[in-house]
């Protein structure tokens, strides 16, 4: 009887819903609880009470994902098997905010025969005060070079793992635009693209936000030339001899950074130390570990030694690239991938082959888990908004739900 009482009192799930923009409860937002079985089902729907509480009867002990609406934007908050409380924070929405600025916007390129490889990553920073959450059709706007097909394209929350994402092309020729939630903290944007070579090309990467590092990364084998008006400045990667790595700072809107690239050469990985300086300075967490092979490969943590690149190194050559960076290359090669409305499960594995598989010691499943909740924000955000046929949703859904079903299995089965 003992036991039974504590699997009762078990299946019971509390929580708070926290309005981070005016610090109140976020009182009668939509509360939905998903199970995460073997599928994706919805197990039950509430409003949060006027001091901002929920709960839920669980009928298993199984994992389940908290989704909080508020504004019209999704929050999610994972509840792993035992939870029986927890906090989640939504914020207000605004379409503009004054404080989106990119920390980083960086190029990196390598070139083959008759093509060019190259990804575009950015670290986007929402600093609003009090923090609110930016939300359009145009929500992160930026541009790619003309020619240009985009092989993979995803986005990363503060926190969260690498999910597709896909851009919209704008009527203006090259011009693509995130329809992605900017919410407060750090959002990184990484696309992956190829585009036809003849030896040299003439890239404009045009600015379209304040930007406090614009990075060009180049094999040395390369050549690179400044365009008119543009003042980069050559910095080098101690970890990398063989990459020429050029540098604009405090970039302005609109400010001149065109540039010309010409030659062949392969960005080659390098080893991973032992540990990986952490963004703020502080204690250092350990690296992810083992060589990415794969040409453009995430780079890894900085040395001791200071050097000119260090005080952005960051954004700049760990964290979101040594995650996503890596595959973007690698992903040129391969045939386009479906974008998220023919979401299929191969979407979202690591090949057999990579690196990341071996090297990375993190749980996969958890890692897919963390993605199919972003998953499930932009399936559910387009059927609201009639961005999508109920057929298509219904498509999407079924394959989330095969996904999720095999890494259960995959956790299951180590």
């Amino acid at each position: 009887m003992f036991f039974i009482s504590l699997s009762s009192a078990a299946q019971t799930l509390t929580g708070t819903l926290k309005n981070g923009t005016t610090n109140k409860p976020a009182a009668g937002d939509e509360v939905v609880l998903i199970k995460l079985g073997q599928g994706m089902d919805e197990a039950g729907r509430t409003q949060a009470d006027s001091k901002g509480n929920f709960s839920f009867k669980l009928e298993d002990p199984g994992p389940h994902l908290i989704r909080a609406i508020h504004d019209g934007v999704t929050y999610h908050r994972m509840a792993p098997p035992g939870t029986s409380s927890l906090e989640l924070e939504v914020y207000d929405v605004a379409k503009k905010l004054d404080s989106i600025s990119v920390t980083a916007d960086v190029m990196r390129f390598q070139a083959d025969g008759d093509q060019l490889q190259g990804i575009r990553l950015f670290a986007v920073n929402n600093s609003s005060d009090p923090p609110r959450t930016q939300m359009n059709d145009l929500n992160f706007e930026f541009y790619l070079p003309d020619g240009a097909e985009i092989d993979q394209s995803m986005a990363k929350t503060a926190g969260g793992q690498p999910i597709n994402s896909a851009p919209v092309p704008q009527k203006e020729k090259n011009r693509y635009a995130f329809v992605f939630p900017l919410r407060p903290g750090e959002t990184e944007f990484q696309v992956g693209f190829h585009l036809p070579y003849k030896g040299e090309l003439s890239i404009d990467p045009k600015s379209l936000y304040p930007a406090q590092h614009f990075v060009v990364m180049l094999p040395q084998t390369m050549q690179f030339a400044a365009g008119k008006g543009a003042t980069f400045q050559s910095m080098k990667d101690p970890q990398q001899a063989d990459t020429t790595v050029q540098v604009v700072s405090n970039v302005q809107m609109g400010q001149p950074l065109s540039f010309k690239i010409s030659g062949t050469g392969s960005l080659t990985a390098r080893e991973s130390g032992p540990q990986a300086a952490s963004p703020a300075g502080g204690e250092q967490q350990p690296a992810m570990g083992g060589r990415d092979a794969r040409p453009g490969g995430g780079l890894g943590p900085p040395i001791d030694a200071p050097d000119p690149l260090e005080k952005y190194r960051y954004y700049i050559l760990g964290g979101f690239a040594a995650v996503l960076a890596a595959g973007a290359i690698y992903m040129a090669k391969r045939p386009a991938p479906a974008m998220p409305g023919d979401f299929a499960p191969s979407d979202m594995e690591t090949p057999k082959t990579s690196p990341l598989r071996s090297a990375t010691p993190i749980d996969r499943s958890s890692m897919l888990l963390e993605a199919l909740k972003e998953e499930i924000f932009q399936l559910e955000v387009e059927r609201k908004q009639g961005h999508i046929s109920q057929p298509e949703y219904e498509k999407a859904k079924a394959a989330l739900d095969q996904t999720l079903e095999r890494a259960l299995k995959r956790k299951a089965g180590s």
